[in-house]
């Protein structure tokens, strides 16, 4: 009984999965495919050889990212939906640094592309974040509309004054060879990325569990009442930990651009900001869950690719898939909320009754 109260939420996390996986064999089987065959060359195409191993190691990095901005902004309890827009205005600053700054070798380059990157997506979250802790306005609405500004923004930006004349498609001229990201698996897309994420991912592990800033940023979102009152300044640190997240996203932006692309083209995100709110709420915010989680989605999408081609059974049956993990998940949530709703409800009526 020990066992199952202290992993009770993994296992209801792999309750999710499995129940969402039994639908989708019903989907396959329905759509008279076979369930063993599609599964099999799913694996095969998340795993078999460099390339699709490699483009499994490519999607990880994006979804990675992009959970441990929405985690790190939910500690103070902010609800980051602007993650998406955030990524945008990183990737059109590595663009634009990775373009005109010439003549630096790559061991400086890169790493003043990356941080540029990660500063304007802070620079876009301090908006919300301080409109937020300032005036109580709602972050979620808030960092919704940021998001079509910042991809209309970017948008004119590759369409009109950052163009490449040479091509016909809205994509800025390519990045300086110094800037762009050492590959690790040839002839895959993966690149040095990987390894920036997961040090990035370890940073904030170590922020939150060894540091007074860590504690103060969990003590915020625990109780920012409290918190103000023996001395903690609420508001900036909700600020600051929003800047942070920001700047996650904006470091998204970077590595797409600087390690994938070599240019900025226009909608280039396929909605990674978005992912990361799948991706938070699967690990529960839990920091040392999310590679796990984010490993197993980009198992998923890189493998739905192999899954189409050689059995044509359509890929969407994997966001059929996604989709119903999340639910279940989520159904559990609520049914877990309503529990202690009532737990609360009947200890306070007893109270009220030994009173009486």
């Amino acid at each position: 009984m020990n066992f199952l109260y202290k992993y009770q939420t993994t296992i209801n996390v792999l309750i999710a999965i499995a129940a969402a996986f039994i639908i989708g064999t019903i989907v396959i089987i329905f759509l008279g495919y076979s369930p063993a065959v599609a599964y099999t060359e799913m694996i095969k195409g998340a795993f078999s050889g460099k390339f699709n191993f490699g483009g499994t190691l490519e999607r990880f990095v994006p979804l990675l990212l992009s959970g441990l901005a929405f985690i790190i902004a939910a500690k103070v309890s902010f609800f980051n939906i602007g993650v998406e827009g955030q990524l945008y205005f990183g990737g059109i600053t590595a663009a634009f640094l990775g373009v005109y700054i010439t003549g630096l070798p790559a061991v400086l380059h890169i790493p003043i592309v990356l941080m540029g990157a990660a500063i304007a997506g802070g620079v876009w979250a301090l908006i919300p974040g301080y409109l937020n802790a300032k005036f109580n306005v709602n972050e979620v609405c808030l960092t919704i509309m940021l998001n079509y500004v910042a991809i209309q923004f970017t948008s004119y930006i590759v369409n009109h004054p950052f163009k490449n004349p040479n091509v016909g498609i809205p994509q800025t001229p390519n990045l300086q060879d110094s800037a762009m990201l050492p590959k690790i698996i040839f002839p895959s897309r993966a690149n040095i990325g990987l390894f920036i994420a997961l040090a990035v991912l370890i940073f904030f592990i170590w922020l939150f569990s060894k540091t007074t800033v860590g504690y103060k940023i969990k003590s915020v979102g625990n109780n920012p009442f409290f918190s103000q009152y023996i001395g903690i300044k609420s508001k900036i640190i909700v600020v600051m930990t929003v800047i942070m997240s920001g700047m996650v996203g904006g470091l998204i932006g970077g590595i797409q651009i600087t390690g994938i692309h070599g240019y900025f083209i226009d909608q280039f995100s396929p909605g990674y900001g978005f992912d990361g709110i799948m991706i938070g709420f699967l690990s529960r915010n839990n920091l040392k869950a999310l590679p796990f989680v984010a490993f197993f989605i980009a198992v998923l999408r890189s493998g739905s690719i192999g899954m189409e081609r050689f059995t044509g059974i359509p890929k969407e049956v994997i966001g059929i898939i996604e989709a119903l993990i999340i639910l279940f998940a989520a159904a559990k949530v609520i049914i877990d909320i309503k529990k202690s709703s009532v737990t609360a409800q009947n200890s306070s009526d007893e109270e009220v009754m030994e009173v009486g």
